[in-house]
């Protein structure tokens, strides 16, 4: 990287700079139009940083970076991408082409596991129970979306949160009441860690960052804070040379100081996300805070579904300081169909991946699937009493007293998620 691009400004690029940008890449005009019908309905942004350091557009085609942050064709089924495409041809209005993408997003599952109906609080006994933009699925643990970082400095194409940015506003979950969200902190004795999600809370400046910490640090219940983020791998700069960057790794030293543990939760797809100097940099700068940082991505078909990449992933996380914490599954929303992989195959990609590498770096779990009862891992494929079985595991649950507890699953070649097994050994799955 140049010391020009590691300097510059932040610069997004969002739907309307999609087709020049489209040029880069071997596709023809219909190809073009095709993509921008498919980011009509899955929401398009991109930065600078993304497209001139970590996408190979003399590869475009077969690039992993490329098919992470661009839509693909094939994302959507081809009656859907035909009707939106039919619709720009002949240059509908927004007006026109809103109604179809509307229609086709809400087919998308855009609030998988519960989000909406299980994790938000609606405690109508306890009025100041029922909060907007917190998600309580685990005891311990609450799920925070600030209001000004329901963005990111660039989008996942597979992202399960992508609701949050397609304009609909009963799709989204946010808040901008401190007093709400740590009111609801102090009286929920049980909750000992709060996470920052999104978006990408780094997506703020320090001062509204700090407005939305700072407060936790006066509940003495809080052992730790979170925060969920994508910005070391699509925009280092945050850390390093933004005019903020020094005063919001004060912030993480403050939180650090207070008692708790300041937890960053990057997420990386991929190893060239973690190949430039800056975003080095940035991992030291936020480590020398004494914040730790965990990894964690979903295993995701064309972009990361190889044992080799992810082993490689989790030596240079580890090489650089970071803790690999978790391989996710993709979950049941938006373009699942085109990016999962068979639960029996991401057994065997983690496996494979653990095996490249030393005891140090296999602190992560997975393959996890972030369903409606909790996370479930498939801890392998074996054979019980002459049956093909998934062994499985809650690792982390809405009911605690699940929490560890193994149970099996009838063996598919097809499954992609937990909704699609049937008990094995038992009439019904724990949780139910």
């Amino acid at each position: 990287m140049t010391e020009e691009s590691q300097g510059r400004r932040f610069r997004a690029y969002t739907d309307r700079h999609l087709d020049e940008l489209l040029k880069k890449a071997p596709l023809s005009e219909e190809q073009r139009l095709r993509t921008r019908a498919v980011s009509s309905v899955l929401p398009f942004r991109t930065n600078a940083y993304v497209v001139d350091e970590l996408i190979d557009w003399d590869n475009a085609l077969d690039d992993p970076m490329f098919r992470l942050v661009f839509p693909q064709e094939d994302m959507l089924p081809k009656e859907d991408v035909d009707r939106l495409a039919d619709l720009l041809r002949k240059e509908a209005p927004k007006k026109e082409i809103l109604p179809v993408a509307n229609e086709i997003r809400y087919r998308l599952n855009p609030h998988p596991a519960g989000q909406i109906q299980l994790n938000i609080p609606k405690n109508k006994a306890a009025e100041e129970d029922a909060v907007d933009g917190i998600q309580h699925k685990y005891n311990e643990t609450v799920l925070f979306f600030p209001q000004q970082g329901q963005t990111c400095h660039a989008y996942c194409t597979y992202c399960f949160r992508w609701a949050q940015f397609v304009g609909i506003a009963d799709l989204k979950i946010a808040n901008n009441d401190v007093a709400e969200m740590t009111g609801y902190v102090a009286r929920h004795p049980e909750v000992s860690s709060v996470l920052m999600t999104g978006g990408d809370p780094m997506i703020m400046g320090e001062p509204v960052l700090s407005r939305y910490i700072d407060p936790l640090l006066e509940i003495d219940h809080v052992e730790s804070i979170r925060i969920g983020s994508k910005a070391l791998a699509y925009w280092p700069q945050r850390f390093v040379t933004d005019p903020d960057a020094d005063a919001t790794l004060k912030l993480f030293e403050k939180v650090v100081k207070s008692g708790r543990n300041l937890a960053f939760m990057a997420h990386f797809s991929h190893q060239r996300e973690m190949e430039s100097e800056i975003v080095q940099e940035a991992v030291q700068r936020i480590l020398d805070t004494g914040a730790t940082i965990r990894t964690q991505a979903p295993l995701i078909r064309t972009i990361n579904d190889d044992a080799e990449e992810w082993a490689g992933m989790w030596k240079t996380q580890h090489k650089m300081g970071m803790i690999p914490y978790y391989m996710f599954v993709e979950r049941d929303t938006g373009p699942q169909d085109y990016f999962s992989v068979p639960l029996w195959r991401a057994w065997e990609i983690y496996r494979d991946a653990l095996s490249q590498v030393s005891g140090l770096c296999r602190t992560v779990r997975g393959p996890s699937m972030s369903a409606t009862p909790g996370k479930v891992t498939v801890d392998g494929v074996t054979e019980i009493n002459g049956e093909k079985v998934f062994a499985l595991r809650l690792l982390q649950a809405r009911n605690p007293d699940l929490v560890g507890r193994p149970f099996f699953a009838k063996y598919s070649e097809d499954a992609v998620w937990v909704d699609h097994l049937k008990p094995a050994f038992a009439d019904k799955f724990p949780w139910e």
